[in-house]
């Protein structure tokens, strides 16, 4: 993932419904939701909805299709998981450490 995309992403996921939203997605999984549900989930008028829908769309964090007279959205894994790969491909000098507690710099904080 280049700079400007994890930008991109990362402002789109730096406001709290937008975030809220993208997890939902990522807890519904592949089959994702209609945007009637997530309207109803999160407790708010699809016209305020729509307006982060698009901006997570933009960021390519989301894609949607079309089913009947409902757009179903769906997390998008691949950017999520080059997002994260951006951010921790450093990690450690780049030498692989998984899951994170294994990392001296995590294990340096929690002494």
């Amino acid at each position: 993932m280049k700079t400007d995309h994890a930008l991109e992403a990362l402002a789109a996921l730096a406001h709290s419904i937008r975030l809220s939203v993208f997890r939902l997605l990522v807890e519904a999984g592949p089959e994702g939701l209609p945007a009637g549900r997530i309207a109803e989930l999160m407790e708010m008028p699809a016209s305020s909805l729509s307006f982060h829908l698009k901006e997570l769309h933009r960021a390519g964090l989301l894609s949607s299709r079309q089913d009947g007279r409902s757009i179903i959205y769906m997390a998008r894994f691949e950017t999520m998981n080059a997002l994260l790969g951006y951010l921790t491909e450093n990690c450690c000098g780049g030498n692989p450490c998984s899951p994170v507690s294994n990392c001296s710099v995590a294990s340096e904080t929690q002494s």
